[in-house]
């Protein structure tokens, strides 16, 4: 077996793009990323016995014609995962206003990365694995970037497939002479192959958190966890029912294996002939579920730290806010791996 990386030019909304598709010679596995548009890896897909392709990521049907940044495929979201209240924030005694990009227009949401065109830097093949390599740079790729965070930051991502598993491996950067403040979160939206439900309704999810940030009416977090109540406690595998998700969660209490990585949650369903494991660095210490509207899919989301995390650090709260000084860097890894085999009963 051997794998290959093709480049091809696609078009979404209205921008033509380079789109580098990962996969093996067998027909098994296969990924595209979509530089362009927020080096967003858009499909994740594995054959299945009858030949079809079925996908791991969903993307919205219209996404050609409509690219909406975070509500399709595996979105990076840096330098804050999340909202903002405000859109503001403090660092070295400077205060940041950010563009007001929730849907409210009140808040900031997601960082700049979504929206962004990045450069690919590079790819690799070989017997076991694909790649590509993509770079933001916090100052150059955001109009006005030097006014908008307080140092000049870089995020280096690289997406590896193979055969059973997309791993996204990144490393950030400070090229600045002050400290670098940042959060960094994926926003995947995961479906599982032989399934034909028309909602995630027999979806059924592990999740390893055991506390829940406590919200206020804009969903901000107020600075407290609490337990995990009865309706958002998926520690022992149960379906996701009508339950509708939009929370972060922590308190993960798994130690890394021998790999370095946690399992944060699990995903399952009875007409899947296997099991989906999202498993992360213990950086990623905080966990988003989240059903979009249309609850064709269920968002399973690694971050570093919590919504709001620069504000709440401000006050003294833990948020998992990391700062990387002049001249440093950082890294960690998430990988989601497909467990094939018996459907799940």
């Amino acid at each position: 077996m051997a794998f290959v990386v093709n480049k091809l030019r696609e078009t979404a909304g209205d921008r033509p793009g380079d789109v580098f598709e990962l996969a093996d010679d067998a027909g098994t596995a296969r990924a595209e990323v979509w530089p362009e548009w927020g080096f967003n890896c858009l499909t994740w897909q594995v054959r299945q016995p009858d030949g079809a392709w079925a996908d791991l990521l969903y993307h919205a049907p219209d996404w050609a014609a409509n690219p909406v940044p975070t509500r399709s495929g595996h979105p990076v979201l840096f330098p804050f995962p999340g909202r903002m209240r405000d859109g503001r924030f403090t660092a070295g005694g400077e205060t940041y206003q950010l563009p007001l990009t929730d849907s409210t227009k009140t808040h900031a949401i997601h960082g700049f990365t979504p929206r962004s065109p990045w450069p690919a830097l590079g790819t690799a093949q070989g017997s076991q694995s694909a790649a590509v390599t993509g770079l933001f740079d916090l100052w150059d790729a955001v109009p006005g970037g030097a006014d908008l965070w307080p140092s000049h930051g870089r995020l280096g991502l690289t997406y590896t497939l193979r055969v059973d598993r997309l791993r996204v491996d990144a490393r950030v950067e400070n090229l600045g002479p002050d400290p670098l403040p940042f959060g960094l979160g994926y926003h995947p939206y995961f479906r599982l192959p032989g399934v034909t439900d028309p909602d995630v309704s027999r979806y059924v999810l592990q999740a390893n958190v055991g506390r829940v940030w406590e919200v206020d009416a804009d969903n901000l977090p107020t600075g407290a966890t609490r337990d995990v109540p009865a309706e958002l406690d998926f520690r022992q595998p149960r379906p996701l029912g009508g339950t509708a998700l939009d929370n972060v969660l922590t308190g993960v209490p798994t130690e890394p294996g021998a790999d370095g990585l946690r399992e944060l949650a699990v995903l399952s369903h009875p007409d899947a002939p296997g099991r989906l494991r999202i498993l992360a660095d213990p950086a990623f210490r905080e966990l988003v579920l989240f059903t979009p509207p249309h609850r064709q899919a269920v968002a399973v989301e690694p971050y570093t730290c919590s919504a709001d995390a620069a504000n709440l650090a401000a006050r003294g709260v833990d948020s998992g806010w990391r700062t990387v000084p002049p001249g440093g860097s950082w890294t960690a890894a998430v990988e989601y791996r497909w467990e094939s085999g018996e459907r799940n009963v």
